[in-house]
């Protein structure tokens, strides 16, 4: 009997995280939401120390050979958590940040299609970074092979509370009055939270300044502090802060209200049906992968996901679960390529 694991390597918390962590009720109020990865990690760990089945299943063997590589842990340590529990296995995180994505993605494109190495991979790193670097490591595609599409969140769009709009239609109303004189962060140029931004300006004939941050932490935080007027959040990076009156959310950024929020309405509630700024999450592996581990990959993955408690965990995060086959995932990772194509044509993004 030997087990396979899952490792978490996740780069320490910059400064700006240390001083969003300590800000007065946002810790305090909902402290699983901001807790530091490091202790999360270890309670996940904990209670995956199970030993493997030997010769059965597709994760039973060394334990350096399986590792799930995954750029976001919140979600992915339920994720890995729970595929833990349906295989029998322990399964550690490995985490390659960088380059939205690119660089988790390209150790697992290169890695030995032997069922131990996948990653959780998301919107930008699929569909909109073909777009916006002019060399790609490697190709979804061709490179990965689809297992399934597992979760899908909108973002919400904050913002600082002196800005008198509490609605969508209000926030357009004083977007428009005010060109260029608002400030809106982004995470980083390239992604949802710059591009979805630029997209809803280009839709509305508005005009704001863009300011881009190497991160989600001090893109929140500069809203939170009125550097910046305007954030397209995540729910469960939000929430805290809303809750605490540090920003207002206005609207989630998906066609219809998101589930977990069914208060908040949608951008498209403004008269706008066709803005609909969705980001996703699935699970790839190396694409040479023989079709039987696959399918069992796949099989595995899909009880872990409609499993309650997993449901229950996510759709707290703010976060729903959506599976589909292997070939309905690859036919929607192609459609989000040619989505996000006119996207990043129309914005002019390109990262050198």
């Amino acid at each position: 009997r030997q087990t396979a694991t899952l490792t978490l390597v996740e780069p320490g918390p910059s400064r700006a995280l240390a001083d969003f962590r300590s800000m007065p009720g946002v810790i305090r109020a909902e402290p699983f939401r901001f807790a530091p990865v490091e202790f999360r990690a270890g309670q996940i760990m904990r209670r995956l120390n199970i030993q493997g089945l030997s010769d059965e299943g597709i994760l039973s063997r060394a334990v350096d050979r399986n590792n799930v590589r995954i750029p976001l842990p919140p979600r992915g340590l339920v994720i890995s958590a729970k595929l833990g529990e349906v295989l029998g296995q322990q399964v550690v995180i490995d985490n390659r940040a960088g380059a939205n994505g690119l660089i988790g993605a390209d150790v697992v494109a290169k890695s030995a299609p032997d069922g131990y190495t996948m990653i959780l991979i998301s919107t930008g790193t699929v569909a909109i970074s073909p777009h916006i670097y002019p060399k790609m490591p490697y190709y979804a595609l061709r490179d990965l092979a689809c297992v399934s599409r597992v979760t899908s969140t909108g973002e919400l769009l904050v913002v600082h509370p002196s800005l008198p709009a509490n609605t969508p239609a209000e926030f357009l109303a004083h977007l428009k009055s005010n060109p260029d004189k608002l400030a809106y962060a982004s995470s980083g140029i390239g992604n949802i939270t710059h591009l979805g931004v630029l997209l809803f300006l280009q839709m509305n004939g508005a005009s704001a300044v863009h300011v881009p941050y190497k991160g989600a932490a001090p893109a929140l935080l500069d809203v939170v502090a009125g550097h910046a007027d305007l954030y397209f959040a995540s729910p469960i990076s939000a929430q805290p802060l809303v809750k605490a009156g540090r920003v207002r959310q206005v609207a989630v950024t998906s066609a219809k209200r998101f589930p977990p929020l069914p208060d908040v309405p949608a951008v498209a509630e403004a008269g706008f049906p066709a803005f609909d700024i969705s980001g996703w999450w699935g699970l790839l592996a190396p694409a040479a992968l023989p079709r039987e581990i696959l399918s069992r990959v796949h099989a595995e993955t899909l009880k872990a996901m409609e499993q309650r408690d997993t449901r229950d965990k996510l759709t707290a995060q703010g976060i729903v679960v959506i599976t589909n086959t292997p070939e309905q995932f690859a036919a929607y990772i192609r459609s989000e390529i040619g989505n996000w194509s006119r996207i990043v044509a129309a914005s002019g993004a390109r990262i050198d």
